[in-house]
């Protein structure tokens, strides 16, 4: 059985921009092209300000 993937597209609540970020980051995740924080850390899964669009190589 394979493990989930550490990493999923989000959309940016403000632009749209789909980016990759890590599930489990350990600072604030920002969009790289409006600067809108879309995943902030939890000492767990990010929480999501964002869509999650997917997981990747799930």
């Amino acid at each position: 059985m394979r493990a989930p993937s550490p990493f999923w597209v989000v959309k940016c609540p403000d632009c749209s921009t789909e980016q990759t970020v890590f599930s489990r980051p350990a600072s604030a995740v920002s969009c790289s092209v409006c600067g809108a924080t879309v995943a902030t850390p939890t000492g767990g899964q990010a929480k999501l300000r964002g869509e999650l669009v997917r997981s990747l190589g799930g």
